[in-house]
């Protein structure tokens, strides 16, 4: 079976979803009068190890050390995306989406802004896990469908159906 193009190279992008207690910290833009939400993440560097990645990116992104988090990101949600967009040619990207449980200390230390080199600017927002239903969250995963931001999830349920132009919108 062949694939259509231009989704021949795939990258990974790693993301966390950052809880203090029910609040989650996403990354707010206005992209062409539209709000649009981003977990905090990036791309993993060619031989980068993933966990490294994430602490990288989390650093960059939000001053967040994760050697001062209680417990060990857990990895939540995969999604394979093949979404086209603006711009070159897109790769597929598979989306490794982690859970971080921080404490209000913490919280208070991280950047309100988030500075990226194609995205623009960003800020910090925080709201109730639960009120992302219909927000234009990227990557795209069911945080409101948790039980509670700490609840077990079994692999079955990790595995995301896949992104493509049928049933996301590129903001």
């Amino acid at each position: 079976m062949t694939y259509a193009q231009p989704f021949d190279r795939i990258k990974i992008r790693v993301a966390a979803a950052v809880f203090d207690g029910d609040e989650i910290g996403l990354i707010h833009r206005n992209k062409e009068g539209r709000d649009q939400y981003t977990l905090p993440g990036g791309n993993v560097e060619p031989g980068e190890p993933i966990t490294q990645a994430l602490a990288r990116e989390l650093h960059e992104e939000l001053g967040l050390d994760l050697a001062e988090v209680s417990s060990a990101p857990e990895l939540t949600w995969l999604r394979d995306a093949m979404v086209t967009r603006p711009g070159g040619t897109p790769p597929r990207k598979l989306h490794l989406v982690f859970r971080v449980h921080i404490s209000a200390p913490i919280r208070a230390r991280l950047h309100a802004v988030e500075h990226d080199d194609t995205a623009g600017v960003g800020h910090l927002v925080w709201s109730h896990y639960k009120d992302t239903v219909g927000k234009a969250l990227f990557p795209p995963v069911p945080l409101a469908e948790l039980a509670a931001p700490t609840a077990p999830l079994d692999a079955a349920r990790s595995l995301l159906p896949t992104l493509d132009d049928t049933n996301y919108e590129w903001i």
